[in-house]
């Protein structure tokens, strides 16, 4: 026979012990975003990737003037 009472006390509690964590300490004033630690490593990947398709295009053109 099937159990048609519906205890939903058990899935509120799993809900609030997912939702209650406790969120990591930080500084006052700053500001948390998602892969900000990924963004600031990438910075000098960009720079040099700027770097590289400014000099291609650079001989592009030089090769083309001469």
């Amino acid at each position: 026979m099937a159990d048609n009472d519906y205890d939903p006390a058990g899935s509120t509690q799993m809900f609030r012990a997912f939702v209650d964590e406790a969120p990591a300490a930080q500084a006052p004033g700053t500001v948390t975003t998602y892969g900000s630690s990924s963004s600031s490593s990438r910075t000098p990947l960009i720079v040099i990737g700027a770097v590289v398709a400014l000099a291609v295009v650079v001989g592009v053109i030089w090769l083309a003037v001469k």
